[in-house]
Protein backbone atom coordinates (compact mmCIF):
# COMPACT_ATOMS: atom_id res chain seq x y z
CA UNK A 1 0.00 0.00 0.00
CA UNK A 2 2.96 2.26 0.53
CA UNK A 3 3.66 2.02 -2.88
CA UNK A 4 0.17 3.67 -3.86
CA UNK A 5 0.54 6.18 -0.93
CA UNK A 6 3.90 7.47 -2.49
CA UNK A 7 2.48 7.21 -6.04
CA UNK A 8 -0.14 9.18 -4.88
CA UNK A 9 1.64 11.95 -3.58
CA UNK A 10 4.00 12.01 -6.79
CA UNK A 11 0.91 13.05 -8.76
CA UNK A 12 -0.93 15.62 -6.32
CA UNK A 13 2.87 17.27 -6.20
CA UNK A 14 4.43 16.74 -10.24
CA UNK A 15 1.70 15.42 -12.19
CA UNK A 16 -1.13 16.93 -11.23
CA UNK A 17 0.59 20.69 -11.56
CA UNK A 18 1.79 19.81 -14.81
CA UNK A 19 -1.28 19.41 -16.18
CA UNK A 20 -3.78 21.49 -13.96
CA UNK A 21 -5.21 22.71 -17.46
CA UNK A 22 -6.12 19.53 -18.77
CA UNK A 23 -7.48 18.55 -15.69
CA UNK A 24 -9.54 22.17 -15.58
CA UNK A 25 -11.41 20.74 -18.88
CA UNK A 26 -11.72 17.21 -18.03
CA UNK A 27 -13.57 18.09 -14.76
CA UNK A 28 -16.74 19.72 -16.96
CA UNK A 29 -16.22 17.71 -20.28
CA UNK A 30 -16.14 13.98 -20.93
CA UNK A 31 -15.22 13.27 -24.68
CA UNK A 32 -12.74 10.26 -25.49
CA UNK A 33 -12.47 9.38 -29.01
CA UNK A 34 -12.05 5.49 -28.21
CA UNK A 35 -13.28 2.76 -26.08
CA UNK A 36 -10.67 0.56 -24.89
CA UNK A 37 -11.92 -3.12 -24.11
CA UNK A 38 -8.61 -4.89 -22.82
CA UNK A 39 -8.12 -7.54 -19.98
CA UNK A 40 -7.64 -6.87 -16.85
CA UNK A 41 -4.41 -7.69 -16.49
CA UNK A 42 -2.20 -5.42 -14.44
CA UNK A 43 1.22 -5.87 -16.87
CA UNK A 44 -1.35 -4.07 -20.02
CA UNK A 45 -1.98 -0.47 -19.48
CA UNK A 46 -3.71 0.90 -22.12
CA UNK A 47 -3.15 4.34 -21.52
CA UNK A 48 0.46 3.58 -21.41
CA UNK A 49 0.31 1.55 -24.78
CA UNK A 50 -1.17 3.76 -26.54
CA UNK A 51 0.57 7.25 -25.47
CA UNK A 52 -3.21 8.73 -24.60
CA UNK A 53 -4.01 11.47 -21.77
CA UNK A 54 -6.69 10.93 -19.39
CA UNK A 55 -9.76 11.73 -21.00
CA UNK A 56 -8.96 9.92 -24.18
CA UNK A 57 -10.05 6.62 -23.76
CA UNK A 58 -13.33 5.13 -22.08
CA UNK A 59 -11.54 1.91 -20.59
CA UNK A 60 -13.32 -1.37 -20.24
CA UNK A 61 -11.13 -4.25 -18.51
CA UNK A 62 -12.25 -7.84 -17.99
CA UNK A 63 -10.40 -11.21 -17.35
CA UNK A 64 -9.17 -11.82 -20.97
CA UNK A 65 -11.47 -9.02 -22.33
CA UNK A 66 -14.05 -10.98 -23.29
CA UNK A 67 -17.30 -9.41 -24.46
CA UNK A 68 -20.29 -11.27 -23.84
CA UNK A 69 -22.55 -11.17 -27.08
CA UNK A 70 -25.37 -8.92 -26.58
CA UNK A 71 -28.93 -9.89 -23.98
CA UNK A 72 -31.49 -7.74 -22.76
CA UNK A 73 -30.62 -8.40 -18.81
CA UNK A 74 -28.45 -5.12 -17.77
CA UNK A 75 -24.60 -6.07 -16.91
CA UNK A 76 -21.48 -3.52 -16.40
CA UNK A 77 -20.16 -4.32 -19.34
CA UNK A 78 -23.09 -4.22 -21.66
CA UNK A 79 -23.84 -0.58 -20.05
CA UNK A 80 -20.45 0.90 -20.58
CA UNK A 81 -20.33 -0.71 -24.25
CA UNK A 82 -23.91 1.26 -24.47
CA UNK A 83 -22.60 4.73 -22.59
CA UNK A 84 -19.57 4.95 -24.71
CA UNK A 85 -21.66 4.45 -28.19
CA UNK A 86 -24.42 5.97 -27.69
CA UNK A 87 -24.02 8.64 -24.93
CA UNK A 88 -20.15 9.67 -25.54
CA UNK A 89 -20.49 8.82 -29.17
CA UNK A 90 -16.79 7.15 -29.11
CA UNK A 91 -15.81 6.82 -32.86
CA UNK A 92 -13.56 3.81 -32.64
CA UNK A 93 -13.81 0.51 -30.25
CA UNK A 94 -10.60 -1.45 -29.76
CA UNK A 95 -10.48 -5.38 -28.32
CA UNK A 96 -7.09 -5.70 -27.35
CA UNK A 97 -5.51 -9.34 -26.26
CA UNK A 98 -1.98 -9.81 -25.53
CA UNK A 99 0.72 -12.22 -25.05
CA UNK A 100 1.11 -14.84 -22.08
CA UNK A 101 -2.91 -14.12 -21.06
CA UNK A 102 -3.75 -16.13 -17.98
CA UNK A 103 -6.99 -16.72 -19.26
CA UNK A 104 -6.27 -17.64 -22.41
CA UNK A 105 -3.66 -19.60 -21.16
CA UNK A 106 -5.78 -21.33 -18.88
CA UNK A 107 -7.82 -22.43 -22.05
CA UNK A 108 -5.56 -23.53 -24.28
CA UNK A 109 -3.78 -25.89 -21.91
CA UNK A 110 -6.82 -26.91 -20.31
CA UNK A 111 -6.26 -26.02 -16.69
CA UNK A 112 -8.42 -27.59 -13.94
CA UNK A 113 -10.37 -24.02 -12.98
CA UNK A 114 -12.64 -26.14 -10.36
CA UNK A 115 -11.31 -23.85 -7.39
CA UNK A 116 -12.39 -20.95 -9.46
CA UNK A 117 -16.20 -21.48 -10.35
CA UNK A 118 -16.44 -18.14 -11.34
CA UNK A 119 -13.57 -17.63 -13.30
CA UNK A 120 -14.46 -21.15 -15.24
CA UNK A 121 -17.96 -19.78 -15.84
CA UNK A 122 -16.50 -16.34 -17.27
CA UNK A 123 -14.52 -18.12 -19.66
CA UNK A 124 -17.14 -19.77 -21.48
CA UNK A 125 -17.72 -16.67 -23.61
CA UNK A 126 -14.84 -17.66 -25.58
CA UNK A 127 -15.86 -21.20 -26.15
CA UNK A 128 -16.36 -19.53 -30.04
CA UNK A 129 -12.45 -18.83 -29.95
CA UNK A 130 -11.60 -22.62 -28.70
CA UNK A 131 -13.54 -24.03 -30.95
CA UNK A 132 -11.97 -21.85 -33.91
CA UNK A 133 -8.24 -22.44 -32.83
CA UNK A 134 -6.94 -25.54 -34.20
CA UNK A 135 -4.02 -26.51 -32.12
CA UNK A 136 -4.50 -27.66 -28.73
CA UNK A 137 -2.08 -25.27 -26.60
CA UNK A 138 -1.31 -22.52 -29.24
CA UNK A 139 -1.37 -19.90 -26.57
CA UNK A 140 -1.13 -17.18 -29.12
CA UNK A 141 -3.17 -18.53 -31.80
CA UNK A 142 -5.85 -18.71 -29.35
CA UNK A 143 -5.21 -14.58 -28.33
CA UNK A 144 -5.80 -13.82 -31.71
CA UNK A 145 -8.67 -16.38 -31.93
CA UNK A 146 -10.26 -14.81 -29.11
CA UNK A 147 -10.02 -10.83 -30.01
CA UNK A 148 -11.78 -11.79 -33.56
CA UNK A 149 -14.19 -13.62 -31.63
CA UNK A 150 -15.14 -10.91 -29.21
CA UNK A 151 -15.19 -8.11 -31.65
CA UNK A 152 -18.16 -10.68 -33.48
CA UNK A 153 -19.67 -10.46 -29.70
CA UNK A 154 -18.77 -6.96 -29.73
CA UNK A 155 -20.80 -6.14 -32.89
CA UNK A 156 -24.20 -7.84 -31.38
CA UNK A 157 -24.86 -5.02 -29.00
CA UNK A 158 -27.73 -2.83 -30.87
CA UNK A 159 -25.69 0.49 -29.81
CA UNK A 160 -22.67 -0.81 -31.55
CA UNK A 161 -24.51 -2.45 -34.57
CA UNK A 162 -26.38 0.92 -35.12
CA UNK A 163 -23.23 2.77 -35.15
CA UNK A 164 -21.39 0.44 -37.08
CA UNK A 165 -24.04 0.64 -39.98
CA UNK A 166 -24.36 4.14 -40.12
CA UNK A 167 -20.33 4.79 -40.24
CA UNK A 168 -19.98 6.27 -36.80
CA UNK A 169 -17.88 3.84 -35.60
CA UNK A 170 -15.44 1.82 -36.44
CA UNK A 171 -13.92 -1.70 -34.57
CA UNK A 172 -10.62 -2.67 -34.03
CA UNK A 173 -8.73 -6.12 -32.85
CA UNK A 174 -5.28 -5.78 -31.52
CA UNK A 175 -2.77 -8.16 -30.12
CA UNK A 176 -0.42 -6.32 -27.51
CA UNK A 177 3.08 -8.77 -27.33
CA UNK A 178 4.29 -7.21 -23.63
CA UNK A 179 8.30 -8.72 -24.35
CA UNK A 180 8.13 -6.22 -27.34
CA UNK A 181 5.85 -3.49 -26.92
CA UNK A 182 4.86 -4.77 -30.55
CA UNK A 183 1.00 -4.25 -31.23
CA UNK A 184 -0.53 -6.43 -33.98
CA UNK A 185 -3.43 -5.12 -35.68
CA UNK A 186 -5.66 -8.09 -36.73
CA UNK A 187 -8.52 -6.11 -38.50
CA UNK A 188 -5.81 -3.49 -40.31
CA UNK A 189 -2.58 -4.42 -42.41
CA UNK A 190 -1.66 -0.52 -41.57
CA UNK A 191 -0.73 -0.58 -37.57
CA UNK A 192 3.07 -1.88 -37.63
CA UNK A 193 4.02 -0.87 -33.82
Amino acid sequence: MQDLTDGLARFQRDVFPAKKELFAHLATHHTPSTLFIGCSDARVVPELITGTEPGDLFVVRTAGNLVPAYTPEADGISASIEYAVATLHVRDIVVCGHSACGAMTALAEGHDLTAAPAVASWLRHADASVARTAAEGDVPALVRQNVLAQLANLATHPSVARATAAGRVALHGWVYDIATGAVEDLTSPTLAA
